[in-house]
């Protein structure tokens, strides 16, 4: 891929994703400081200021590796904004809701991206009105992948999150011991099964399966909000 390539596919990803990822954390962090956990607010994370949620590695680099090699995938995380669950006024209860608040953003932003498309008729610009048109079907693909994505009933996912507030305790604090070892559970899922797949001759990806299903299914609801105009 060409330096210009690069840099035309960053412009219709840059803002997509940063909207998705700043939204997502800080949405945590609001709703933790409501329900009685400031320890984000303190640090500067309930804002819609990029900077405070940015990770360098997963935020920057990793994606623009992605997108300068050509990937089929974007992937990327944020920094995780700290909730101090012992301070919640309910700390069983109110971390399902922390924990919720941020696939709800995401889905939120999908849902005024895909409302925004009945607008952009009104640019009379052809390179403007398909570098926005490009920009609003991003926000609607990353922001319901992050949302999907984030679901997974694995610990340090909000899923994960969700899964724990809703188990009896003993089953919780079991599960919670799980953390230690999530983001191996994941980068298994993502990366290891379909390469054990692949030298076996069978499609092990479960995880890009699901998430495939599952934008599947939803996805004609924000085409049809989109006035049925057709985006990847």
């Amino acid at each position: 891929m060409s330096i210009a390539d690069f840099l035309e596919g960053a412009s219709i990803w840059v803002l997509p994703v940063l909207l998705a990822v700043t939204l997502h954390e800080a949405a945590h962090a609001y709703v933790a400081k409501l329900l009685g956990d400031d320890t984000a607010t303190k640090l500067g994370r309930v804002s819609l200021n990029p900077l405070k949620h940015i990770d360098p590695f997963g935020t920057v680099l990793l994606p623009g590796i992605l997108i300068f090699s050509g990937a089929p995938f974007l992937f990327g995380w944020a920094k995780p904004v700290p909730v101090v669950f012992g301070r919640l006024r309910n700390p069983k209860r109110d971390m399902i809701f922390v924990a919720i608040a941020g696939p709800i953003s995401n889905i939120l932003i999908a849902l005024i991206a895909a409302f925004c498309f009945n607008f952009i008729p009104l640019i009379d610009n052809p390179v403007a009105y398909k570098w926005v048109a490009q920009n609003l079907s991003n926000a609607i693909n990353i922001n319901l992948i992050l949302a999907i994505f984030n679901m997974f009933p694995i610990l340090p996912l909000d899923g994960g999150r969700i899964l724990t507030g809703l188990l009896p305790t003993p089953l919780a604090i079991k599960f919670s011991k799980s953390e230690r070892y999530g983001m191996f559970v994941l980068l298994g899922l993502i990366f290891l099964l379909p390469m054990i797949g692949q030298q076996i001759g069978t499609d092990l990806d479960i995880f890009r399966y699901v998430m495939i299903e599952a934008k599947s299914a939803i996805i004609p609801f924000f085409q049809e909000l989109a006035n049925l105009i057709k985006f990847n």
